[in-house]
């Protein structure tokens, strides 16, 4: 069985650890997210994640409701470290060593981030969970996404999301979205598609990391992934 992606980021929304309500932490999504990750592992792979935390709190919300932007970026950064403790229990359960990786020091919680650490605990084979985005407000989990991977060294970013791929529009909402196959990083910021905001997208464009958006809710889909198979949309240079 050969594998195409060594090492990956994997993305999570935290309005995916919220299950079907968007809200809180559903341990039903947990376990199903932390059982793909478990298989993925058995096959040689290693996983850094970054998870948002929408779930619970979003910065960019609370600033247009008038609280200071600072305070609920921080307010978001602390959320997204509920949810890495959260996912973390859960791979920890399964017997995969985990380590919660901050770029908000909290020593008494978790690891500070540094990409040297994080390398060694990735080609240990732990899972490296990274929390508080990275540690700065005005930018989003999907910027730390971008700037983790490159740090780590990912091959990819996987997004997973609650549909199958990338649209053109909205396809909860017109019957008639098209579905990209694959699209350019160039593209994507032409055509202001949602995949990741536009600082994350130029920062994988500039150091030509692609970018895969999927559902992993149908079971296996991750699997499919690390082995090459078209699932959802790529997101690439060419």
């Amino acid at each position: 069985m050969s594998i195409k992606y060594k090492r990956i980021l994997l993305k999570l929304s935290g309005e995916a650890l919220g299950g079907e309500k968007g809200t809180g932490i559903d341990p039903q999504v947990l376990q199903m997210m932390a059982n793909e990750l478990k298989e993925v592992l058995q096959m040689g792979v290693q996983v850094g994640v970054v998870i948002g935390g929408g779930n619970i709190h979003r910065g960019v919300a609370g600033a247009t409701k008038g609280m200071n932007r600072t305070t609920s970026d921080h307010m978001g950064m602390l959320a997204t470290v509920i949810n890495c403790l959260a996912f973390s229990d859960h791979l920890i359960r399964l017997g995969i060593p985990t380590e919660v990786m901050s770029g908000l020091q909290m020593d008494q919680v978790c690891e500070h981030f540094t990409a040297r650490h994080a390398q060694r605990f990735l080609s240990k084979g732990h899972v490296v969970v990274l929390a508080a985005g990275t540690g700065n407000p005005f930018f989003t989990t999907d910027t730390a996404a971008a700037l983790r991977a490159n740090e780590i060294g990912a091959e990819v970013i996987i997004k997973a999301t609650k549909v199958d791929g990338v649209y053109d529009k909205d396809p909860m909402k017109f019957a008639d979205a098209k579905k990209y196959g694959q699209v350019s990083h160039l593209d994507v910021l032409k055509q202001e598609l949602k995949v990741m905001d536009s600082t994350a997208i130029s920062l994988c464009m500039e150091n030509n990391i692609d970018i895969i958006v999927f559902n992993l809710f149908q079971n296996g889909n991750l699997r499919k992934v690390i082995l090459g198979e078209v699932v959802g949309t790529l997101v690439t240079q060419k």
